[in-house]
């Protein structure tokens, strides 16, 4: 498993090298990545090599139709975990015992839920946070300025309003790879409490 994990570091490494993407912040061996803006299919390589560089393998929920064919098996060797959005409970529940565990315990969430423009982000790296006391970290791409990699870390307080203002500050100059597709970040949860 060591000598796996120093070829990936190795590769993502060179990736973000000939690619000229520079890479910030380090990345946490436990808890809740965020994967912010979500505006492409490059967002799940691009968090890949985030966690890779850092020595990490992370685990990444992806929508289950990404998994048909030969794709999904290289996303499985990769960390994918095929979430079916309609009947999320089974997968969820899993990944909440394995939490639960004394190994390290990484697992990329793309909050938006979706590539293309939304009003809100989905719950779920929220809720997961809050149900096994991981803490979030904030990870991210920003295709103008070249630069990918991790933010601030946080625990959920019980003001949802102001842990998302705390998210809000961090992702607004955060543009993604196709900034006109990015969702500013807000939880329905949110309105609960205006």
């Amino acid at each position: 498993m060591a000598h796996k994990m120093r070829v990936r570091r190795a590769f993502a490494r060179g990736a973000l090298r000939t690619t000229r993407w520079r890479l910030v912040g380090e990345v946490p061996e436990t808890g809740i990545l965020v994967g912010a803006p979500h505006t492409s299919n490059w967002d799940w390589v691009a968090m890949l090599l985030i966690a890779w560089s850092g020595g990490r393998s992370p685990q990444v929920l992806i929508k289950e139709s990404f998994f048909k064919g030969p794709v999904g098996w290289l996303m499985r060797k990769t960390g994918g975990i095929p979430l079916d959005r309609k009947n999320p409970g089974a997968t969820i529940r899993a990944l909440l015992q394995e939490a639960e565990g004394d190994q390290p315990f990484l697992l990329v969430i793309a909050a938006e839920g979706t590539r293309g423009k939304g009003e809100y982000w989905k719950p779920g790296f929220y809720k997961i946070s809050q149900q096994t006391g991981l803490p979030i970290s904030l990870g991210f791409i920003d295709s103008p300025t070249r630069t990918l990699g991790m933010g601030p870390t946080f625990s959920p307080s019980d003001d949802v309003v102001k842990d998302m203002d705390f998210v809000r500050e961090f992702y607004a100059d955060k543009l993604g790879v196709r900034p006109e597709n990015r969702t500013e970040p807000r939880l329905r949860e949110e309105n609960a409490t205006d």
